[in-house]
């Protein structure tokens, strides 16, 4: 009977140890809160370090940087990329430059085809992505645009824009400020053809150059002070 007793008891010592062990179960862990919208995107234009700015256009309105040779990105058109997260869309419109002649378009000499290759590259001269323009001209109405500030006839300047080839280029992540340099130009005229590759020399412009990207999401809000 004492054996019962004492079986009796220490079932149910066992069975409240279990039950206050049960109770003091460490609590579930808290749910991760969600993960953060991202930003949505922004369309900017930059402020574009141009070494050779041609001038604005009379029409349009709009500021047009020459694009000169050479091998050494830091030397090109340089384009800063805002904070940003994820890569980014550059745009811009690449142009032929003409040399506008009165004399020679009433003398039907003017006629020239260009083909002008640049590159885009980042600062430690890898190449992104390549962009080819080709326009023929004949006559003005050629050209897209007048450029003020000239000698010339009007105030307007001898070298215009001509053909409009849109270019669109994804950059990487990585990268806070990309180059934009010339490769070589080939020119076609009645009297001969002629290919340039020589640094500094311009062999075509830019204008419209727009960027866009996705802001870095907003910093955490700071921890609550604790209470002492």
């Amino acid at each position: 009977m004492r054996r019962m007793v004492a079986l009796a008891l220490v079932l149910s010592a066992t069975t409240s140890l279990t039950a206050q062990t049960k109770r003091r179960a460490a609590p579930p862990p808290k749910a991760a809160p969600p993960p953060a919208e991202p930003q949505p995107l922004q369309t900017m234009s930059p402020q574009i370090v141009c070494p050779a700015f041609l001038g604005y256009g009379v029409s349009t309105k709009l500021g047009y940087c020459d694009v000169m040779t050479g091998r050494d990105p830091s030397g090109g058109v340089l384009i800063p990329i805002p904070p940003h997260d994820g890569p980014v869309t550059l745009t811009f419109d690449l142009h032929n430059r003409q040399t506008y002649s009165e004399e020679q378009v009433k003398a039907n000499r003017a006629y020239t085809r260009y083909t002008a290759t640049i590159g885009v590259l980042t600062m430690d001269n890898t190449l992104l992505s390549r962009a080819v323009v080709q326009s023929e001209f004949r006559t003005a109405k050629d050209l897209v645009d007048r450029i003020g500030g000239g000698a010339g006839p009007g105030g307007f300047k001898a070298v215009a824009p001509i053909g409009v080839e849109p270019v669109s280029i994804t950059i990487p992540e990585t990268e806070n400020q990309v180059s934009v340099l010339g490769e070589k130009l080939v020119t076609e005229r009645p009297d001969g053809n002629a290919t340039y590759s020589t640094p500094g020399r311009p062999i075509a412009v830019i204008s419209k150059v727009m960027l866009e990207f996705r802001p870095p999401p907003p910093p955490p809000p700071p921890k609550p002070a604790r209470k002492r």
